[in-house]
């Protein structure tokens, strides 16, 4: 199987080299194009289609003259057979764009190699190609941009127990403690549902999987997920219950 035919588009030329650089220095990678603005890489994206070639991603800088990366980016998610899109900016900000976007990943320039490297392996596995350790397999979990110290790091929807609504905010919880993001829980709540989550409550999304126990008391529902309890609300106590005993009947006769 081929590698990835990827396009970089930047508006400053010495970076659009240096990444280019890093780009071909990848073994997954086969063809490097380059645009300096988002109408060149229109016209790039269009005549490799046309050549029944292509382009597998886009490595996309966000402030550009003209069409910016933002925008490019909504463009490229309404085409029918879209390319894998890798946000490279020296900008944090623009995370939940990239999240609404379904980006596949989010790099801060200077670009380290390392982060390449793993930007890249997310396209192959989402294009399922060989990811240069020996096999192909399914797209990556939902992720989702949180800030860290400064820093933006994804968080895999199968890492999060559950979501809180804090209002227009939403509260991750993990193992590993909370992350807040500026994300309504309404988009979480749609975003996800293929990744097993369920509204139980206006205030929380829980992830079915995470679980532990259902009870009802004094007509009052209550989820448990570790040590934390999570109310359900009443119009969503029958759906939830009928859901658990379908996954617990699942589960006893495979």
């Amino acid at each position: 199987m081929t590698g990835l035919r990827v396009l970089a588009v930047d508006d400053e030329l010495p970076a659009l080299e240096d990444l280019a650089y890093l780009l071909r220095d990848d073994p997954r990678i086969d063809q490097v194009s380059l645009a300096r603005d988002g109408a060149a890489a229109l016209r790039v994206l269009d005549r490799a289609i046309a050549d029944g070639r292509p382009i597998d991603a886009v490595f996309l800088d966000i402030r550009m003259r003209g069409l910016d990366g933002v925008v490019l980016g909504r463009l490229l998610s309404q085409f029918a057979n879209p390319p894998r899109v890798v946000f490279v900016t020296a900008y944090e900000e623009h995370a939940v764009d990239a999240f609404e976007i379904k980006a596949e990943d989010y790099l801060l320039k200077p670009v380290r190699p390392e982060r390449l490297a793993e930007a890249i392996r997310r396209v192959c596995v989402s294009a399922e190609l060989p990811d240069g350790d020996g096999g192909g397999g399914r797209a990556d979990p939902q992720t989702i941009p949180v800030e860290l110290g400064g820093v933006t790091r994804f968080v895999s929807s199968t890492d999060v127990r559950y979501v809180e609504a804090q209002g227009d905010y939403a509260r991750l919880h993990t193992a590993g403690g909370s992350h807040l993001v500026r994300i309504p829980l309404a988009t979480l709540e749609e975003r996800w549902a293929s990744a097993g989550f369920v509204r139980v409550h206006r205030s929380h999304l829980v992830a079915v999987k995470h679980i532990d126990e259902l009870h009802i008391d004094s007509g009052r529902c209550v989820v448990r997920i570790g040590e934390t309890e999570i109310p359900v609300s009443r119009r969503h106590t029958r759906e939830l219950r009928d859901l658990l005993v379908r996954r617990a009947r699942k589960g006893r006769s495979e």
